[in-house]
């Protein structure tokens, strides 16, 4: 017989799929249907990443010496753009938002080393993570760090640039199979001229754009940038794509067909209404369901943060973080490639998952942690993390476990790591799991010395790396 899955549980689910986790001892209400209500109404705002930025407009004017100085000062500005954004996350009242900002992230993937640019996106894409498709789509393109990363300011009539026109359709909008190359040689002349200026500002060159007639996807037209967008919208594929992917974000990694094309035709009907979109998925029973719930890993970001938001940890080194996403294998503002991370089992192998499961014993005990960096590593920073010891490096942190503790003083030792471990896993553990932990805990210990006993654990379970 299957257990009940409770009121509370399910709360927990959707602040894991929707947000970052939660946050001991906040105030959480006990309806399901108040807590998707709230979720949804502290989304209104959304507070910008404000990063200073070195002006290095003339940097083609420096001499080696300055040059070097100038770069490693935007890699400085980079990783702290990181960490910015990585606190936001955690401590951010607009989880939602944060979250679908870091959907977009892997959506729209840009790598680049200009933090200006990467910073202008991702206050773009936070702006818009929650607004019409379209809004954010038209956003997007013409935003100068996408533009760069793919091309487009070289992009001219004299000599057409296919790779935004091509990515455009293959991993923003319709997916592959649904165009041909002659759509995307069409659909380049249509966005030539646009590109950005010194300042970091979207600009259309008209000189620069064919004023030609063009045919795509059936349709002829004197079309610029907008007409194709507006035709790639036009058409209902767009729609499927999109859903699919966010469902395999929020929901599973195994799409459901017959769902994927309900929640698209709602999505398509409504304008490409995210919000309508997200709504639908966090009220249906189906999302609160034990094939569901507990079946997604935590990709690093989430990891981190979740554990940054339910411990307020503190790094003893401010580029650790940095370091441990590179460890674990996602660096934000950094993919792979355009199509950005793959995510699901792709997060997890015999390495990282062994880090995993030691990482977050070493971190709650301010115990060294040695991590070895990857050699593909943008983030290599321009000191070190911490002391070099045999090549590895050692990464600290400091967690405040007082509202931790708080929320479980009064817990009785026999229900200890039953009720912790209900608070901290999104899957319920097998008995003799629950009695290993239980018989972990100190028997004339304090209170604290037990549910730190507990905690360390669980945290080291693979269980805890699954939302």
């Amino acid at each position: 017989m299957m257990a009940l899955i409770t009121e509370a549980q399910k709360i927990r689910h959707l602040q894991w799929r929707a947000g970052f986790g939660p946050i001991p001892g906040d105030a959480t209400t006990e309806s399901l249907k108040k807590a998707i209500k709230q979720l949804l109404n502290e989304n209104s705002g959304a507070q910008p990443l404000a990063v200073p930025i070195p002006d290095l407009q003339s940097i083609s004017k420096l001499s080696g010496e300055q040059r070097a100085a100038a770069a490693k000062m935007l890699r400085e500005s980079l990783q702290e753009l990181n960490r910015a954004w990585l606190t936001q996350m955690a401590t951010s009242k607009a989880q939602l938002r944060e979250k679908m900002t870091l959907f977009w992230h892997g959506h729209f993937a840009c790598r680049l080393r200009h933090p200006g640019l990467a910073q202008a996106q991702n206050n773009t894409l936070r702006a818009y993570a929650l607004r019409p498709f379209p809004e954010l789509l038209s956003a997007v393109a013409k935003d100068p760090a996408m533009l760069q990363f793919l091309n487009n300011q070289q992009n001219r009539k004299q000599q057409p640039n296919e790779n935004f026109a091509r990515e455009l359709l293959e991993l923003f909008t319709l997916g592959r199979g649904h165009y041909t190359e002659q759509d995307i040689k069409e659909a380049a002349r249509a966005f030539t001229g646009w590109g950005y200026n010194l300042q970091g500002e979207f600009v259309f060159r008209a000189r620069q754009h064919d004023e030609g007639r063009k045919t795509f996807m059936g349709r002829s037209g004197n079309f610029n940038g907008d007409d194709i967008l507006k035709i790639i919208l036009d058409n209902p594929r767009t729609a499927t794509f999109i859903t699919q992917k966010i469902y395999t974000f929020f929901v599973s990694e195994q799409p459901n067909a017959l769902r994927v094309e309900t929640l698209a035709k709602q999505f398509f009907d409504s304008g490409y209404n995210m919000q309508v979109l997200l709504e639908q998925i966090f009220t249906s029973d189906w999302f609160y369901t034990s094939e569901v719930m507990g079946s997604h890993i935590k990709s690093p970001v989430e990891l981190l943060v979740g554990m940054q938001r339910m411990f307020s940890l503190n790094y003893t080194e401010e580029r650790a973080p940095i370091v441990l996403q590179n460890v674990l294998g996602q660096v934000l503002f950094q993919p792979p490639n355009v199509s950005g991370w793959k995510g699901g089992p792709s997060w997890i192998d015999s390495s990282t998952l062994a880090f995993r499961l030691r990482m977050g014993q070493a971190l709650l005990q301010d115990a060294a942690l040695e991590v070895a960096l990857k050699p593909d590593d943008d983030t290599e920073p321009t000191k070190p993390v911490a002391k070099r010891v045999d090549g590895l490096r050692i990464v600290r942190a400091k967690a405040d476990l007082s509202h931790f503790y708080k929320a479980f003083q009064k817990v009785p030792q026999q229900q200890l790591a039953e009720s912790m471990a209900n608070y901290l896993l999104q899957v319920p553990l097998q008995p003799q799991k629950l009695a290993m932990i239980q018989q972990s805990i100190p028997a004339h210990g304090s209170q604290e010395e037990k549910m730190m006993a507990v905690l360390l654990r669980v945290v080291s379970l693979p269980e805890y790396q699954l939302s």
